[in-house]
């Protein structure tokens, strides 16, 4: 196990990656495309940052931007929460943003401000909300109809796409450990796959990438970055497939580790040597 400490609150930190997601679990349209970055925000309470907004589609477009509250389950999956805790709603509580709403043309950058009001009387600990960037669709005028023949009524939905990126305030001196364990294939989606036990023991999360690699084999076999395990759980089962660069089998002597962003020096979070059957 390797430790992680911050310092009391420590200062910002956020991943590069750019990511695309639907809230119906699709993939955005390309008249719908929305680009998001940093996907991660780590505050402290005395500094803001800005999180930028670009429309890739090619028509104007509108966004609300607003908070919500998800926790981890066991599998990776984050549920949204109905009844928030002290801790939940402390975090809702402290964070301040603008604008909450924009108009985007075509390739038209907007930036997001957000900071974090922190009570002097807050107890050590990691505060977590999810901003939503949410497509507000536009009306569309209603045509008459042409064939009077028709009888009944038609439905016609329209998907309303959305990203979400976690935003976290640390407070405190805070540690963290991490361990894989468990490690086996599966099959998923009709891929092989890698699956295994990320644990987390300590006051606030873990977040990096997966690189698993096999001897003598110059590429690694798989490859994933934005790994978190959050706060509110001790474990969670991760699921990676297979590279598609790689072609060959997972079985055999595997070697997986845990590395901190690049953005946060790549140390070394956790390490498992496994021969996988």
């Amino acid at each position: 196990m390797t430790s992680i400490r911050s310092s009391r609150l420590r200062g910002l930190a956020a991943g590069a990656l750019l990511s695309v997601a639907a809230l119906t679990a699709t993939t955005a349209s390309h008249a719908n495309d929305l680009l998001v970055a940093p996907t991660r925000v780590v505050l402290d309470g005395n500094r803001g940052t800005e999180v930028i907004l670009n429309n890739i589609g090619t028509e104007e477009a509108d966004y609300r931007i607003s908070l919500e509250l998800r926790r981890m389950l066991p599998d990776g999956s984050l549920a949204e929460v109905e009844t928030p805790n002290a801790a939940e709603q402390a975090a809702l509580d402290m964070i301040r943003y603008a604008p909450r709403r924009v108009t985007l043309p075509p390739n038209q950058p907007q930036a997001i401000r957000i900071g974090a009001r922190v009570p002097p009387e807050l107890a050590d600990g990691e505060y977590r909300v999810h901003m939503l960037f949410r497509a507000v669709p536009r009306p569309t005028p209603v045509t008459a109809e042409t064939d009077d023949s028709a009888e009944g009524f038609s439905i016609r939905l329209i998907p309303i796409y959305g990203v979400t990126i976690p935003i976290i305030v640390r407070n405190g001196d805070l540690q963290v450990t991490a361990a894989i364990s468990n490690p086996r294939i599966v099959r998923q989606d009709g891929r092989e796959s890698l699956s295994f036990t990320l644990s987390r023991n300590g006051d606030r999360s873990t977040y990096g990438e997966i690189v698993v690699t096999k001897p003598g084999v110059d590429i690694p076999v798989v490859r994933a970055r934005g790994i978190a395990a959050y706060a509110e759980i001790g474990e969670r089962t991760v699921t990676l497939p297979v590279s598609e660069e790689y072609q060959g089998s997972l079985a055999g002597p595997v070697r997986i580790q845990y590395r901190a962003p690049e953005s946060e020096g790549g140390g070394l979070i956790a390490e498992l040597s496994a021969t996988l059957q």
